[in-house]
């Protein structure tokens, strides 16, 4: 494959082609319209400006992604049992799937917007209730997001540089891990990475209805995962108003209408939510005072950057410190529990990031490659700043934001400086990104014993000897060229693949995920995950939703993992379930969940995620069960009730329940039947 551009600022553009030459020439005889390529044909061929090779390559890459994210999928069986329940919710309940409910009677949601939610329940309304049907869309989303990207950056920088912005997405090792599990993260890259695509076509036409398309992805983001999506908008925002072919006042005027766009596509929900009486809807979940807006702004917001969030189980540390989710810092993305999550290629992406803006740097205002480096680029910094200082909650899985990021600049920085090899700064710039990858993923790879010393070795090996030719291909046989950026390649891209493979060949449960091979620094079993041996919930088999523990779910008394209930437990619960409204309730989601997977019925999450929020109230709760709408208390539920100034709500339940009401024991495990009071 050799590094060749064919996108509008290349060389070799092809000529515009307006809508007149799209139309069907009637003037030319059957025979001579026969002779033209088929649907099939053009699909394989692609774009005439293509070389040949371009279309096939990138099907081939699509084919190997979705190969990649889903041979091995159901192995996470419910994965984060904490969405799939709310995802087999809102396949049983309307209600339940407009507000993201975490039981089909919405006694509360969950503690994010509902958008991936709403994808996950429409497929299991159409397949039926498996891991299969929930996992699948994410998948599919990752596939797609691969063929965003190459499409975003072909434009400007040609197939070559496409291929390679796809190929080091799709083998991301944490892009493998969130492509093929349930979290929002799936749908919320996808969403950033078209926000590009159309930020890139918005710059190219000057065009207000790009731009507005730009706000409804953004919108549809923040219905996603609220406020991180918005860490790509300045740079999309600052790429618009600096290159596009238009007058400032325009400029100004379309990225205004893009504002507006984007409040109206994720205003109308949380609009709805906030004005519907705090009775006809369920408790937002996550918040203290049953305001999705708190939630936005307060555990979800800025109580993310602060670490200061009323509810959650701990916080952060400050710079250079450390808490209870790891040291922040400048250096955060290449620690032992992120590094090999992500960080492969961010200092080829940096370098490369460097030198393409400093080629770009004489361009014309509207020079489109430089506005696509703000775009990428400006995405790729902010992020990891915000992510390296962010003193609240943070799992490594957040990372996959980068993917999309990484990939593009390293595919389009790679073809600028090939492209420049001419003078020192582009060939300096691509030999050097090449001894990053190689000295980088060395690194990473002794941090493991998965696969033992030959591949660390290897790619080092290889990768510095490319690096060392690249700086000679000047004088090289032509011939030779190619067999030198293939190793090139090749290095930079093994370690990550290997890695990548590896957390497709397992299952993943729970709610914090790690990819990478068993024992890895961050793989299961590694320093990434929380780890421990789950406690038993009631009913408990032994296994996780997704089988054996793995995936560093579990621990922390069953606050980050559900279990499954045992056939008994599921029979008991099932039991005229028709004369509840809930068959059981337990404190903590995950524990509410596993119940209601098990038993497909509806399961109230006292106190929500952590147990600290007030729903119900002990008053509440009271009435319920005065109204005979609970049939059983799990006794083994676990919350962490108040937890940095959460509410206690759930722990009077519980001591009232246990004060109140007959103990029964099914299958081993204690429940309290709330039908039998003790006097």
């Amino acid at each position: 494959m050799t590094l060749t551009s064919t996108g509008p600022a290349g060389s070799a553009a092809p000529a515009p082609v307006g809508p007149a030459d799209a139309r069907p020439d009637t003037t030319q005889s059957p025979a001579a319209r026969a002779g033209r390529p088929g649907r099939l044909q053009r699909l394989w061929r692609g774009a005439d400006a293509d070389p040949s090779w371009a279309r096939p390559a990138l099907l081939a890459l699509l084919l190997v992604t979705l190969v990649l994210y889903t041979w091995n999928l159901t192995a996470s069986g419910y994965a984060n049992s904490f969405y799939s329940a709310a995802v087999q919710a809102g396949s049983d309940s309307w209600k339940a799937f407009f507000y993201g409910s975490s039981d089909a009677a919405s006694s509360i949601t969950v503690d994010k917007p509902p958008a991936s939610l709403w994808v996950m329940a429409l497929s299991v309304r159409l397949l039926g209730l498996s891991s299969f049907a929930i996992l699948l869309p994410q998948a599919l989303m990752g596939v797609a997001t691969v063929g965003v990207v190459y499409t975003t950056v072909k434009r400007q920088f040609g197939a070559a540089a496409g291929l390679i912005a796809g190929v080091v997405l799709a083998l991301t090792p944490v892009a493998a891990l969130m492509f093929t599990f349930n979290n929002p993260d799936a749908l919320l890259t996808l969403l950033m990475a078209l926000g590009a695509w159309a930020t890139i076509k918005a710059i190219e036409q000057a065009s207000p209805k790009w731009m507005m398309i730009v706000g409804v992805f953004i919108g549809l983001g923040f219905l996603t995962k609220t406020l991180q999506v918005l860490l790509v908008v300045p740079f999309f925002g600052l790429a618009y108003l600096i290159a596009a072919p238009t007058t400032l006042r325009k400029r100004i005027v379309h990225s205004l209408l893009a504002v507006g766009t984007m409040v109206l596509s994720a205003g109308w929900w949380v609009a709805i939510v906030e004005l519907v009486p705090a009775s006809a809807r369920p408790y937002i979940g996550g918040s203290q005072t049953n305001s999705f807006l708190e939630l936005t702004f307060g555990y979800n917001g800025l109580g993310r950057l602060s670490g200061d969030e009323t509810g959650s189980v701990g916080g952060g540390g400050a710079v250079a410190g450390g808490g209870m989710w790891g040291s922040t810092g400048l250096f955060r993305m290449f620690s032992s529990s992120v590094g090999d999550q992500v960080s492969w290629l961010i200092p080829s992406a940096l370098i490369l990031l460097a030198a393409g803006l400093w080629l770009r740097g004489r361009r014309p205002r509207t020079d489109l490659r430089r506005a696509a480096y703000l775009v990428w680029g400006g995405w790729l910094v902010v992020t990891i700043l915000v992510f390296s200082f962010m003193a609240g909650i943070f799992h490594e899985y957040y990372t996959v934001a980068l993917a999309p990021a990484i990939g593009a600049v390293v595919g389009m920085g790679a073809v600028e400086a090939w492209q420049r090899r001419s003078i020192a700064v582009g060939t300096i710039a691509l030999a050097a990104a090449t001894a990053a990858a190689a000295t980088w993923s060395f690194i990473l790879l002794s941090r493991t014993t998965a696969y033992g010393d030959w591949l660390r070795i290897s790619v080092l090996a290889v990768g510095m000897a490319a690096a060392l030719l690249i700086l000679a291909t000047r004088w090289m046989h032509a011939r030779a060229v190619p067999f030198v950026l293939a190793a090139a390649l090749v290095a930079s891209l093994a370690g990550p693949g290997a890695y990548a493979v590896s957390t497709t060949a397992q299952g993943h449960s729970g709610s914090i995920v790690t990819a990478g091979p068993a024992g890895s620094s961050g793989g299961p079993g590694g320093a990434g995950g929380m780890g421990g041996t789950p406690p038993q919930m009631p009913g408990q088999t032994g296994t996780t939703q997704g089988g054996p523990q793995t995936g560093g779910g579990g621990g922390m008394g069953g606050l980050l993992d559900a279990s499954t209930p045992s056939t008994a437990v599921v029979a008991a619960l099932s039991a005229d379930a028709d004369s509840y409204t809930w068959v059981a309730a337990a404190v903590g989601s995950q524990t509410a969940a596993g119940l209601q997977l098990g038993t497909q019925l509806p399961v109230m999450a006292i106190g929500g995620f952590n147990g600290s929020d007030p729903s119900p109230t002990l008053a509440q709760f009271q009435q319920y069960v005065a109204n005979g709408q609970i049939h059983y208390f799990a006794g083994g539920g676990r919350g962490f009730g108040n937890q940095n100034g959460g509410s206690s709500a759930s722990s009077e339940i519980s001591s009232w329940v246990q004060e109140n009401f007959t103990a029964v024991t099914i299958d081993g495990s204690t429940f309290y039947d709330l039908t039998q009071p003790l006097r």
